[in-house]
């Protein structure tokens, strides 16, 4: 007995004395009321405590005293809990002999019990007799259950179907749709079940979880941005689910992205959770007056250095003088290069227009080895390193790395053959 249960009992024996000092000729459904109250009280403190085997040792000797309905019961959930399966299965034929009101509830509990003791057959002639009496959802679902379990599936479907068409529960469903679309092919009919509750009860968190893994093996993008879309809108108002919600809406932007572009912009726009994804969006679909407006805008409010790197691009790509914005440009990848950020691409871009408008042709090639350090394969970085071989008259150099390029991305871009070309044409007697 716990110190906690002593207490109890040294309290319930104090009051009894008290009790008997004023009452001193006691009837016998006294002591009986006093041994209730006492495993009542023990009963409570091992469910408190999660002690279902004391719990349910309690609650039986409640029953024996008193032959109440509701502690045979608690016997009953106890001894599950406690693995007791004989206990349960003899605790509940009792109460199905003495308590016919609730026959329904106590067969059950046998069936359970049997199947805990590994009787799937005695527990389906159970089931199915029950069956006649009770024809309910969850006598229905016992038996699909035990078929289920015997794997077969056919017969479980058929009793899965009728306590779905009662019952209309989501966790019925999903075993029905687990049996139609994993273990019988037949795939459109579960979708079906599945996208018909969606319409009538809304986007439970297990249904759509499993029509979004249905939809991703399937490949179909519009019916997970459907069920994301779906999510977002039941969540996004609930400042506890924050980054939940912002989980959804990367994946919806990731989804767009692949199905076009210019939506995934469109929500980007519309909900504002990603602006870094937003300005690479607009460089990708060529808006390059959008990517350098809202770059702009996010420098001044975040002073990030590494964002004046993607400032000197957008405004080099869109001046139709380049000479006229390069002071500008060379003065923005300067400052963000030398505030100790690592971009690779940065290094490139530089590097590159160092090399090509002959400002620094050797800076040009430190910055793009740079650059290959981080992506030694990045055919772009070759085909800068070859272009400065090319223009400090390096041709083997020059032509060997071209050669690297081509063998990958062949002719087909025009800045690319042009360069090969010239490297091609190339003094063959300088190094």
């Amino acid at each position: 007995m716990s110190s906690y249960s002593r207490i109890i009992f040294f309290i319930i024996v104090i009051f009894s004395s008290i009790s008997c000092a004023k009452q001193p000729y006691q009837t016998t459904p006294s002591k009986i009321n006093y041994k209730e109250d006492l495993y009542i009280m023990l009963a409570l403190d091992s469910e408190a405590r999660k002690k279902n085997n004391d719990s349910l040792k309690y609650f039986k000797k409640l029953y024996d005293l008193t032959k109440q309905e509701n502690y045979i019961k608690k016997a009953i959930i106890h001894s599950y809990q406690s693995k007791e399966f004989d206990s349960m299965y003899n605790l509940s034929q009792t109460a199905l002999k003495q308590f016919q009101k609730n026959n329904e509830y106590y067969s059950q509990q046998i069936i359970i019990s049997l199947l805990a003791q590994n009787k799937p057959d005695t527990a389906l002639k159970q089931a199915l007799k029950l069956l006649k009496k009770f024809k309910t959802a969850t006598n229905y679902e016992i038996i699909a259950n035990i078929y289920y379990a015997q794997k077969d599936y056919e017969k479980s479907l058929t009793y899965y179907e009728s306590a779905y068409a009662q019952n209309k529960n989501e966790n019925t469903l999903l075993k029905l749709t687990n049996v139609l679309y994993s273990y019988l092919n037949k795939k459109d009919v579960a979708l079906a079940y599945l996208e018909t509750f969606l319409q009538t009860k809304g986007c439970t968190a297990q249904v759509c979880n499993k029509l979004m893994l249905i939809y991703q093996e399937q490949g179909n993008i519009d019916g997970m941005l459907s069920i994301l879309n779906r999510m977002y809108n039941k969540y996004k108002g609930n400042p506890a689910l924050y980054k939940t919600t912002l989980f959804i809406q990367n994946l919806i932007v990731s989804l767009l992205e692949k199905k076009d572009i210019y939506e995934a912009i469109k929500f980007l726009e519309k909900t504002k959770i990603n602006n870094t994804k937003l300005i690479n969006l607009y460089y990708q679909s060529n808006q390059l007056k959008k990517a350098l407006k809202l770059t702009k805008r996010l420098y001044k409010q975040t002073k990030k250095p590494e964002l004046l790197g993607k400032i000197a691009m957008y405004r080099f790509e869109l001046a139709k003088d380049k000479q006229k914005v390069m002071k500008n440009v060379i003065a923005n990848f300067e400052l963000a290069l030398s505030s100790g950020i690592n971009n690779a691409s940065y290094q490139n871009y530089y590097g590159y227009l160092l090399i090509d408008f002959n400002i620094n042709i050797k800076k040009g090639i430190t910055l793009v080895k740079s650059a290959l350090k981080t992506s030694p394969n990045n055919i772009a970085y070759l085909d800068s390193l070859a272009w400065g071989y090319f223009k400090l008259k390096k041709c083997k150099e020059a032509k060997k790395l071209m050669s690297k390029v081509i063998s990958v991305t062949g002719l087909k871009d025009a800045e690319i053959k042009f360069h090969w070309d010239q490297i091609l044409k190339c003094n063959k007697g300088k190094k």
